[in-house]
């Protein structure tokens, strides 16, 4: 009976050692391996046999991890107070680094971001903060990339999420832009003034060489009122030539009465009677 418990217990024991030194590493894994604290090498994924109680196996992820860079209050260049807000992307490319080199690297990526997005970001102003982010997030990627070199990681994108403005700010910002719009509207007004000015200049050159143009012009405003069925008739006439009517039938009529005058004169003078003694209808 003691026979049967110790191999019962013996059993026990290889598999115990066996579930510890059989390990899987999965495919977007590496296992770091350390041999009484010293590493020996790096597994790829699978499956790993280990030496239990004397090997230590940390998996570090391959994948590329989202980092969140939380606000922060940043003053530009040009002394205006904003809050930043961002998010960065690394993954691991050497495990061995980022298991020997550093504690915690998720952590110390997260802590220097921060830094160098305030360092980035405070050199630039705020129109070139709002306007040039491509270039700011290349920036503050380069600074990553080469501070964290010497730890296994690459940073592969960083990009500005929230851009935070004060209140009066927005106010300015907002006023800025409407006299800018307004600049536009008149400049674009203006423009079509002087392009109406000079298409009408042309029409009335080309009416005062050919006037039958002029008065098809007028039939065609007598269509175009007519298709609104109201009772209203124009008749138009051109303006020019109906003042020269006008003076012309002034003239013939003042020269008609200064003929008529005189022949007036005339007939109210009656011939002399017999005596010799003229005599006039006013006697």
């Amino acid at each position: 009976m003691s026979v049967v418990w110790i191999v019962v217990i013996v059993a026990l024991v290889a598999l115990l050692l066996l579930a510890l030194a059989l390990k899987i590493v999965k495919q977007y894994e590496q296992g770091v391996l350390f041999r009484l604290g010293r590493v020996i090498g790096v597994r790829e994924a699978g499956l790993t046999v280990i030496i239990p109680f004397v090997d230590v196996l940390n998996r570090v992820s391959l994948r590329i991890v989202t980092m969140p860079i939380q606000s922060q209050g940043i003053i530009t260049r040009d002394n205006v107070s904003v809050d930043v807000s961002a998010v960065a992307y690394f993954r691991v490319v050497d495990a061995v680094k980022s298991v020997v080199a550093i504690e915690n690297v998720g952590a110390a990526i997260n802590q220097i971001a921060q830094t160098t997005l305030r360092k980035v970001v405070g050199q630039h102003t705020l129109d070139e903060t709002l306007s040039e982010t491509d270039r700011i997030n290349v920036n503050i990627r380069e600074i990553l990339d080469v501070a964290t070199a010497e730890w296994g990681v690459v940073v592969t994108l960083v990009e500005l999420k929230d851009i935070q403005l004060p209140e009066t700010m927005k106010r300015a910002m907002a006023r800025q832009a409407e006299a800018e719009r307004e600049k536009r509207a008149k400049i674009i007004a203006a423009e079509g003034e002087a392009l109406a000015a000079d298409a009408l200049g042309s029409a009335a050159d080309i009416m005062m060489a050919h006037p039958l143009a002029l008065q098809l012009r007028n039939l065609q405003s007598l269509v175009d009122l007519g298709v609104d069925k109201n009772t209203t008739v124009v008749f138009p006439a051109p303006l020019m030539s109906t003042i020269g009517e006008l003076g012309t039938f002034i003239a013939r009529e003042n020269a008609a009465a200064a003929a008529v005058a005189p022949t007036a004169a005339v007939l109210a003078v009656k011939p002399a009677p017999p005596n010799g003694k003229p005599s006039s209808t006013m006697d």
